[in-house]
């Protein structure tokens, strides 16, 4: 239960920090620190796949707004069409 929390903690942080490096490509507060979450799984699902393993707080905060940037990307050429 802890962990699961902790993942969640992450995601929030990784959305906003996501949110601030990607400065007006976002959607608002909210909607990054839900993409934050998601993007912490979508972003732990590709460094696994490319052989990357965290085992740490700082790494594990990397892996999710790499992951949160990528799905804020994404969705923003989504968004556009």
């Amino acid at each position: 239960m802890f962990s699961f929390i902790w993942f969640l903690l992450i995601g929030l942080v990784a959305g906003w920090l996501a949110g601030r490096i990607l400065r007006g490509k976002g959607f608002g507060l909210i909607a990054n620190l839900v993409i934050g979450v998601v993007g912490s799984f979508l972003g732990g699902i590709v460094f696994r796949f490319f052989g990357f393993i965290t085992n740490n707080l700082i790494a594990e905060l990397i892996v999710a707004v790499v992951g949160a940037i990528l799905l804020i990307f994404i969705a923003g050429m989504i968004k556009k069409r």
